[in-house]
């Protein structure tokens, strides 16, 4: 038996429960790893309140995880019992003290990259990396528009795209989020509870508007998002903590010719070789110190409802782990 976070019905933090679970063996191109550090991201509370399903009710949450291999099931090679490995994305599962994966999933971690590192950022550093690299292609001369630029995800796009050559704008909801985001490469920070974004968007772009906007936040800043693209421009929606947005007719689209998109990391690390080149591209920008990661918040995976709770109600910034 092992403890694991268990979720038996869809709601708040509260239904997140510290429960035995039984774990059997590696069967044939699978691994057992016992986690070190295990990732906390929005997605986690996507699929605790339903908004994305689940495969199966009840279910143990979590998308990300760095362990050590305890176990390699029969005829496996290329991994051997002490090596440190990460993962991210399917299968969900790593609210748990240890868990069994197939191998193809899991990436090597390097040793430059310490285990409560490589556990904050591979899913939100991969993210980062198909957002400025391949679903629009950060460049140089860019002018750029991230919200929740002091969180997870937020905070390591304000710096990819900064190396780039991008002039960043970011928006956050304090000054204290504020001081980090410049920290992390914002050359223009809008406190949007304090002034409109979308007119000191304008304002600093001399009314031309911004190449792409990198949107987490959703139903409260959609609109606003796609009247700070100028024309051709990219809207990026790859989150909505503040809920979904309202449907938008294809038509609104059409007087800057803008394009929508609301990518999954999924379809962009879908083959062996994404899934080595993406995790390798961000360990070794933070190896070099191109992306510097902020474990502002760490909790005992006994308490994951905690950390629930102070990441949807904006008490955290940057990186949040859960240790086992």
């Amino acid at each position: 038996m092992v403890k694991a976070i268990r979720v038996h019905q869809l709601g708040g933090p509260q239904v997140l429960k510290w429960e035995d679970v039984e774990l059997g063996e590696p069967k044939e191109g699978e691994i057992r790893i016992k986690n070190k550090a295990i990732g906390l991201n929005f997605i986690d509370i996507y699929f605790r309140k339903g908004v994305y399903k689940a495969a199966t009710m009840p279910f143990t949450p979590g998308m990300e995880a760095v362990g050590e291999v305890t176990a390699v099931g029969p005829g496996l090679t290329g991994r051997k019992v002490g090596d440190i490995v990460a993962y991210a994305g399917n299968p969900m599962g790593s609210y748990a003290e240890e868990q069994i994966l197939p191998a193809d999933k899991l990436v090597p971690v390097p040793p430059s990259v310490d285990p409560i590192t490589a556990a904050s950022i591979m899913l939100k550093g991969m993210t980062a990396q198909f957002l400025v690299r391949r679903c629009f292609k950060v460049e140089s001369g860019h002018t750029v528009l991230v919200h929740a630029a002091a969180g997870g995800v937020g905070s390591l796009l304000c710096q990819w795209a900064n190396a780039l050559g991008a002039t960043v704008i970011g928006t956050v909801s304090t000054k204290e989020k504020a001081a980090q985001a410049k920290e992390d490469g914002c050359h223009h920070v809008i406190i949007y509870k304090e002034e409109d974004f979308v007119s000191r968007v304008n304002e600093i772009t001399s009314g031309k508007g911004v190449e792409v906007v990198y949107d987490s936040v959703g139903k409260d800043t959609f609109e606003g998002s796609l009247a700070c693209l100028k024309p051709r421009g990219y809207m990026v929606c790859f989150g909505q903590s503040s809920g979904t947005p309202d449907p938008v007719p294809l038509s609104a689209l059409a007087p800057k010719s803008l394009f929508l998109t609301r990518p999954s990391m999924m379809q962009y690390t879908s083959t062996r070789d994404e899934l080595l080149e993406t995790a390798g591209e961000v360990f070794a920008n933070v190896a070099s110190g191109v992306l510097r990661v902020r474990v502002n918040h760490k909790y005992p995976l006994s308490e994951a409802a905690q950390a629930h709770a102070d990441l949807e109600n904006r008490r955290t910034t940057g990186s949040v782990v859960l240790i086992p």
